[in-house]
């Protein structure tokens, strides 16, 4: 009798485990990184997922898509726009096809050190910017973090000075702010999506391109790229993206779990690739690389020439007052510190 009756509890016990597992609110969420746990945006994934279980007691169902499984940036965008997709993890270029104000953070040579951008996109720049595409999109921006610090790479020379960009053939994302960047150095800009780029510069169609240490390293582009130069010209972003109609659709202890552990997962995404943008120098070299790092003159240089002519692309993409509100907190930012 004894056994009969906990085999029936057993029973009984398995069948409403499985019965909460099929009415669980399934959470897809995609981003754009090789699923392994050294690379930053899938180790956050994977400490987001068990973070939202635990905190949901299993209420949610995170189910995680690496590599640009479920399609392109552009592609998963407008799956949160459409409510097919719950939530993504997209690099700044990819967002500024769906929405352009995101361009603003391609204002070169604007954030001096991960500080001081911390300080902005965790600020009230940071909060009113995510409400304004929210407002547009209705998509949900839950945190911003690390796409690393944008460095010029190529296949011909030491690049120590503006001049030193002139002619060269530089593949760059496919946004505007980044083809005027380049023209204003006086090179001359190929926009390539990301999947193209190794064999571009492996053929020879461009001589170089721009991206942070992660991604260099990710995609092996040191095999066909001799010179480096450590200019972080841009501060390149993730931003941790949700579909607001799921959102709105959850239980208060479900949002407050999405809130919380996404902040987890930010600053595990922060220190992996912060690590990695701290040692760029060392691995590049080890990589084979001649790695330029320039003086603070030679920045200013730079500087010089790009901000202002991108700045002018920025007033006409996204509107003066945006670029104004962002160089007035990150003084405000560099100031505190």
């Amino acid at each position: 009798m004894l056994k009969k009756l906990f085999l029936l509890t057993t029973a009984l016990v398995t069948l409403a485990a499985g019965q909460a597992a099929a009415d669980a609110k399934v959470l897809k969420y995609t981003h754009y990184q090789p699923g392994r746990e050294d690379q930053p945006k899938h180790a956050a994934a994977l400490a987001f997922e068990k973070c939202v279980e635990k905190a949901t007691s299993g209420s949610i169902d995170v189910q995680i898509f690496p590599a640009g499984q479920l399609g392109n940036a552009t592609t998963a965008l407008e799956g949160l726009k459409l409510g097919t997709l719950e939530m993504a993890v997209v690099h700044d270029g990819g967002i500024s096809s769906v929405y352009r104000p995101f361009d603003v953070f391609a204002l070169p040579y604007i954030f001096p050190n991960h500080e001081t951008a911390y300080k902005v996109l965790d600020g009230d720049f940071g909060k009113q910017f995510g409400d304004a595409m929210l407002k547009e999109t209705g998509i949900r921006l839950l945190a911003y973090a690390d796409n690393g610090i944008r460095h010029f790479t190529n296949s011909k020379h030491p690049i120590k000075s503006p001049d030193d960009m002139k002619g060269l053939k530089m593949r760059v994302q496919p946004a505007p702010v980044f083809i005027s960047l380049m023209e204003s150095l006086g090179a001359s800009p190929s926009a390539i999506d990301w999947a193209e780029l190794p064999a571009a510069l492996a053929q020879g169609t461009v001589d170089g391109q721009e991206n942070g240490i992660t991604n260099i390293m990710a995609a092996s582009l040191y095999q066909s790229q001799k010179y480096a130069t450590l200019d972080g010209h841009v501060y390149s972003l993730h931003a941790y993206l949700i579909s607001d109609g799921f959102y709105q659709g959850l239980t208060d202890v479900e949002k407050s779990a999405i809130d919380t552990c996404v902040v987890e997962a930010r600053d595990i995404h922060r220190t992996m690739t912060r690590a990695q943008d701290e040692a760029a120098e060392k691995t590049l070299t080890d990589a084979g690389m001649e790695v330029y790092v320039p003086t603070a003159d030679e920045i200013a240089a730079f500087r010089a020439i790009a901000q202002p002519a991108v700045r002018k692309h920025l007033d006409e993409a996204v509107g003066a007052e945006l670029v104004d509100q962002l160089i007035q907190a990150t003084d405000a930012a560099l100031k505190s510190q």
